[in-house]
């Protein structure tokens, strides 16, 4: 079995994620498609997509009361599963650092984000929800 880093992980689990978005399909049906495509899902990367999934209302609540001025339709579909992996890792992933969440985050947005100023719009809306953590943990 191949190991894959744990940003491919996060990388495997925002594609799904994105799916979910783009085509209304639940996450269990994505999942089994993928694998009957010949992907392969470790622990650490279905943990990440069921737990957005399972969170999915808490969390996007979240990014409409940090991301002043837009609603949650109006950011791009990947950047807002970007932004999902990483505060559900903040959030639930205690065994992740806050500071590894956001900087994994803004490395995955270089490559996988809509625009060329994504990385600093996520960079600045974890940012706002890293100072506040407090507000949001239970």
């Amino acid at each position: 079995m191949v190991k894959t880093s744990r940003r491919e992980c996060r990388k495997s689990a925002i594609i799904i994620l994105y799916q979910k978005d783009l085509l209304k399909k639940k996450i269990s049906e994505l999942i089994e498609n993928s694998m009957l495509g010949g992907q392969v899902f470790d622990e650490f990367t279905l943990n990440l997509i069921k737990g957005v999934d399972n969170h999915s209302e808490e969390i996007d609540n979240i990014i409409s009361r940090i991301a002043e001025n837009w609603s949650l339709e109006r950011i791009a579909i990947i950047d807002r599963n970007i932004l999902r992996v990483a505060i559900y890792e903040m959030l639930y992933e205690e065994d992740i650092p806050l500071k590894v969440s956001v900087d994994e985050a803004i490395e995955i947005s270089k490559t996988m984000g809509q625009k060329d100023d994504t990385p600093k719009f996520i960079n600045g809306i974890l940012g706002k929800f890293l100072n506040n953590i407090s507000d949001y943990k239970k």
